[in-house]
């Protein structure tokens, strides 16, 4: 028996209803139990009722660790409580682990960490490898000396200073391109390269300046010299196309610069208002 033409076009209306239909389930499946506007990433912590961060255990106002308590405190410490908070209700929810320069983003990548807050700078080669949030902290790159030492600045610094960094670092490279052949010996982190400044191997430590000021508050004989000579713009680093856990840190910032929590913790770290 043959079909008419009006039967063959409905036929072939229901055929391509029904693929729609289909496709329309799969969508609505995808990401698991994750709710509409939530990524898997944002859907895993939750199911796991804690977020996993990555700070520094060496760095002193940033995230540095109590041998005594075993607690790990600092300015990165509070902003990750804090975004636990936005995302799980609770600034307690949240476990720490431990990252270097070096370590810290194959430790992101490789699923060890929700994200890094580490005294980290926002640079257009990371972004090849992460996602940023926005600005959380401004420093800039000076040095770190002996008082009473011949280095006032950047401008004193020769091919012939020794200068002491961390590996992985961005200062690194920075002070390279400043002063063209210069001697650079690398610590796997900052408190070995304090530790190996004040054990006279160089004659400067360089990073940031206000990772510096937390190893100068630790023994006066020590100070920051000279005006920074780098931007570093500090971001909360996420693996890529984890979007949504983006928003969620930002939203987090943006909370905590409104109601006034963010200049709290700045005093409570670095010792002044934000504006100052």
């Amino acid at each position: 028996m043959k079909m008419s033409k009006m039967g063959k076009l409905l036929s072939v209306m229901m055929v391509v209803a029904l693929f729609v239909l289909a496709g329309c389930g799969n969508n609505n499946n995808a990401g698991g139990n994750a709710a509409a506007g939530e990524s898997d990433a944002i859907a895993k912590i939750k199911e796991r009722g804690k977020l996993v961060v990555g700070v520094k255990y060496d760095t002193r106002l940033f995230g540095l660790k109590d041998p005594a308590s075993g607690n790990v405190e600092g300015f990165d410490i509070d902003i990750s409580k804090a975004i636990a908070k936005h995302i799980l209700g609770d600034e307690n929810a949240i476990e720490l682990k431990e990252v270097t320069s070096k370590t810290r983003i194959p430790m992101l990548n490789n699923g060890e960490i929700d994200m890094v807050v580490a005294t980290m700078t926002i640079t257009e080669e990371r972004k090849k490898e992460v996602d940023f949030s926005d600005v959380y902290f401004q420093a800039g790159q000076s040095l770190l000396v002996k008082k009473g030492s011949p280095i006032t600045g950047i401008q004193d610094v020769t091919k012939d200073t020794v200068i002491l960094g961390s590996k992985g670092a961005t200062s690194i490279k920075n002070i390279k391109e400043k002063v063209e052949g210069i001697k650079v010996l690398e610590f796997d982190n900052y408190q070995d390269a304090f530790s190996a400044l004040k054990a006279g191997k160089g004659d400067a430590l360089t990073t940031d300046d206000a990772i510096l000021y937390g190893m100068a508050s630790q023994d006066p004989g020590y100070e920051v010299v000279g005006e920074p000579f780098t931007d570093e713009p500090y971001g909360i680093a996420i693996q890529k196309g984890n979007t949504d856990v983006v928003t969620a840190v930002n939203e987090t910032l943006a909370e905590l610069k409104a109601n006034g929590e963010y200049n709290a913790i700045y005093k409570k770290w670095i010792g002044k208002d934000l504006a100052e």
